[in-house]
């Protein structure tokens, strides 16, 4: 008998992790299809198409996924499967049916959650305390197939969110190794997704991390955790000067006076938010460098700093 045969769609560290488990477990990788990389982008994450080439696998990285010869292409390799690993574009209906066995895709959360993109980051934002990652059935609407198998990991209150995909590529990887025998097989489960309002999130944009101070300080120590780099970062206008907002934690000090402020204790800064709690500020960064935040807070000490 033969063996599968698979075409992967794939980007990032789930890609380069699940594009091996496959080759580990002896599924044929006749395509590997990759994403352009974006100049304007920071690369932090593994190169999917470095992998596929140190494997010797045929890899293409189109500017479109849709486009006729892609599906030409498909067409005449007949996979029994399509994977889809943190691609990033939406596979067609006219794809998808190329897939003998079935089109699956590896989606980092515990859906129904956070369908749609960026799982990860909207999760911290949402102050959830797990999240995970779910390997299902593609149809022609975003992450709303039948689900196979899925695996939650712990997001800690102080995780950012580079942390967290670590712990969701370990979930994707351990998810899929246990569900390639009986997909190959033919045994593997399908449990059907109920499609409800408010579950599907859209693309963050850098002007999304804008502190509002007003807030409480708990939902301005997520903004900062879910957004904070390699990600574009949560920023606030701090005495006149923009600052980049990288690292926070939540003390139990009260600040002294009323108002949102900026102050300093002993060497250490603090941000009264709109509830009355505080923030430590762990690490900044203005447009000329890291902010020296203890220098900082002995001046903040005699001169608390408003925050609007």
């Amino acid at each position: 008998m033969s063996r599968a045969r698979a075409v992967v769609f794939a980007y990032h560290d789930v890609g380069v992790r699940c594009l091996k488990t496959v080759l580990s477990a002896g599924v044929e990788v006749a395509l590997v299809v990759t994403v352009p990389d974006d100049p304007q982008e920071t690369h932090w994450y593994a190169s999917v198409a470095a992998t596929a080439a140190d494997y010797g696998l045929s890899v293409i990285a189109p500017a479109e996924p849709d486009a006729g010869e892609l599906e030409r292409t498909l067409e005449a390799l007949q996979p029994d499967f399509i994977f889809s690993f943190y691609y990033r574009s939406l596979l067609s209906e006219a794809l998808l049916r190329h897939a003998r066995r079935g089109a699956l895709n590896m989606h980092g959360s515990l859906l129904p959650k956070y369908r749609g993109r960026a799982p990860v980051n909207w999760a911290i934002l949402k102050g959830e305390h797990e999240t995970g990652a779910t390997l299902h059935y593609m149809v022609a609407r975003a992450d709303a197939g039948d689900i196979v198998d899925q695996q939650s990991v712990p997001i800690l209150l102080d995780d950012d969110a580079r942390e967290v995909f670590v712990k969701v590529t370990v979930a994707a990887e351990t998810v899929l190794a246990r569900s390639l025998p009986g997909l190959i097989a033919g045994t593997a489960p399908r449990r059907p997704q109920a499609i409800e309002p408010g579950q599907y999130f859209g693309r963050r944009r850098p002007e999304d991390g804008h502190i509002d101070w007003t807030r409480p300080a708990l939902e301005i120590h997520n903004l900062v955790r879910a957004v904070a780099p390699p990600f574009p970062g949560a920023f606030a206008m701090v005495g006149g000067e923009r600052w980049e907002i990288h690292r926070t934690r939540l003390s139990a000090r009260r600040a002294p006076g009323g108002g949102r402020r900026l102050f300093g204790v002993d060497g250490e800064c603090y941000a009264a938010c709109g509830d009355g709690a505080v923030l430590r500020l762990l690490d900044a960064a203005s447009r000329s460098g890291p902010i020296d935040l203890a220098r900082y807070a002995h001046a903040l000490e005699r001169h608390p700093v408003p925050l609007g």
